[in-house]
């Protein structure tokens, strides 16, 4: 694989320095998955400090990649020009990275991009380049300032909060119940959606064509006595086609049970069914 020999690593001893700042852009890219403001500190909260002058907080951010932040205690306060009596106005305080190109030398700064003023305020058009794909600038929108007349009468957030790892682990509240070789139950969103998956062994007869796989019995304890067959999803698949070689239809629903069909139907013993039951509550 020739084409691998570009591949990024860590710059070897003897090598000339290979490793640029949009390598790691990439990786934060990836990772953070855009542009975005981080739940660190104040989150880049804006305050009016007058007619004339934004203040941004502190913060951690990222442009295409490009991670920034303004520490612990500290700001950026930016410039608002006077508005226009009778005229309203809309300014974007942007988070505006530049890069002169490949191992060259790369800004992010804080500034208020200028509406024109108008009987409608509009807002101004923004660089927004892919510096991934070589892009050299990137104005990226905190912030949307509306003016009208000489007063600022409006601070509107722009930018998308991304939350942390251990954010979405509790958003998602997810709780393992059980996790066995044989079955693993969870559940997430704080009890709202109940997974319970695993692999079980049937017994099938000479030309029946079906098994049963869960009674509404069984069903009704792993998701409650008010348990809706309307609410439940299911997922099968053959656990073991070399003891059983035979192929799946979809599972069929018969007074309450789930029954697992499956061709050709002659054949007799014990089946493997691999599982996937996902219940939301209501």
């Amino acid at each position: 694989m020739a084409g691998l020999k570009a591949l990024n690593i860590n710059t070897p001893p003897e090598a000339e320095p290979h490793i640029y700042a949009e390598d790691d852009a990439a990786i934060y890219k990836a990772i953070f998955g855009g542009d975005g403001v981080s739940t660190i500190g104040q989150a880049c909260k804006a305050t009016v400090l007058s007619n004339n002058k934004v203040r941004i907080a502190d913060g951690v951010l990222c442009v295409d990649g490009h991670m920034a932040r303004i520490p612990y205690g500290e700001y950026e306060d930016c410039e608002i020009m006077n508005g226009q009596s009778g005229k309203n106005r809309n300014d974007i305080i942007v988070a505006k990275f530049e890069t002169t190109g490949t191992g060259g030398i790369d800004t992010m700064t804080c500034e208020a991009i200028q509406g024109i003023a108008g009987e409608t305020a509009v807002d101004p058009e923004l660089t927004q380049d892919d510096i991934y794909a070589g892009g050299k600038v990137r104005e990226y929108p905190l912030y949307r300032v509306k003016i009208e007349g000489l007063s600022i009468t409006a601070v509107e957030q722009m930018f998308e909060i991304i939350p942390s790892n251990k954010d979405l682990t509790e958003k998602l509240g997810f709780q393992m119940l059980l996790n066995t070789d044989e079955q693993q139950i969870y559940t997430m969103y704080g009890g709202r959606v109940k997974v319970v998956s695993g692999t079980k062994v049937v017994d099938i007869a000479m030309n029946t064509g079906y098994a049963a796989l869960f009674s509404l019995e069984q069903l009704q304890e792993l998701f409650g006595t008010d348990y809706a067959i309307t609410r439940l999803s299911v997922k099968t698949y053959n656990g073991d086609s070399m003891a059983q070689e035979v192929h799946f239809y979809a599972i069929d629903v018969w007074k309450g049970a789930i029954y697992q069909y499956f061709y050709p139907a002659n054949h007799e013993g014990r089946m493997r069914v691999n599982y996937r039951l996902e219940y939301v509550y209501g």
